[in-house]
């Protein structure tokens, strides 16, 4: 469980600092890379950082 705590830790801190600096500066990293929305690898990102925050959150109710 380390291992998955500490892969969802990452992902948070990449997804706070993407929309830290779209907040700032509209500046989206995940798009610049890997193409947002449009492109399917985009796509997993965004979707493994939700899931990385709802494990969270779930580890944070339930531990």
């Amino acid at each position: 469980m380390k291992i998955i705590t500490a892969i969802a830790s990452i992902l948070i801190i990449i997804g706070a600092l993407n929309w830290g600096l779209y907040g700032i500066s509209k500046i989206d990293i995940v798009e610049s890379l890997f193409g947002g929305w449009k492109n399917k690898i985009g796509r997993i990102i965004y979707l493994l950082i939700g899931i990385a925050g709802l494990y969270s959150l779930l580890y944070v109710i339930f531990a």
